[in-house]
């Protein structure tokens, strides 16, 4: 049976060892956007040996792009986009101490490898419904890139963002643990 948290970004790399596919986790405090083209800046700064543009230990990204901000508004729709496109840079930032990956759909075998053994975790946002994830943010700041528009990497201040644990550093993977349950 899942399980439902409510935790801090602060606390997830003391929680993750707890965190098990199909929890719910309403999670809340600063969350980093970064897509392909900011992942790609990311390797070009890693090869020249330079600091990235974040502190990456112990952060989380979510995999969005987010439309502008309505007058009011502190950011536009903000859903998730599809993780696989950042498999090959997931497992070296896993490595380097990110704790957590926010986005949608399945991941390959070397992420899932990489966050069972960096004891991290993959959390899928829901799909299509980026007006209720822009609900959840409260702020929001472009810290690097600006020139990739809603690409860029942005500082986010999340509450109560509604997520569910896909991937979990025991191994387990919800899509594929999810296929076998169902046909069986």
């Amino acid at each position: 049976m899942a399980n439902t948290y409510k935790l801090n970004v602060t606390q997830l790399r003391e929680y993750a060892p707890k965190l098990k596919i199909g929890d719910k986790v309403t999670l809340s405090g600063t969350v980093y956007t970064a897509r392909d083209a900011a992942h790609k800046r990311f390797f070009a700064l890693i090869d020249d040996g330079k600091e990235l543009p974040i502190d990456i230990k112990d952060s989380v990204i979510y995999y969005a792009g987010p439309t502008p901000a309505p007058e009011g508004r502190p950011i536009g729709s903000c859903g998730p986009t599809t993780s696989g496109r950042m498999d090959k840079f997931a497992p070296k930032l896993l490595d380097m101490g990110l704790v957590a990956m926010i986005g949608k759909g399945e991941r390959s075998s070397e992420v899932c490898d990489a966050v069972v053994r960096n004891k991290a975790v993959y959390l899928c946002a829901i799909g299509g419904a980026g007006a209720l994830a822009a609900d959840c943010i409260k702020s929001c700041e472009v810290v690097a890139f600006d020139d990739l528009g809603c690409e860029s990497v942005k500082k986010l201040t999340v509450e109560d963002f509604p997520l569910i644990v896909a991937n979990d550093c025991n191994g387990g993977d919800i899509f594929s643990d999810g296929r076998k349950e169902y046909c069986k």
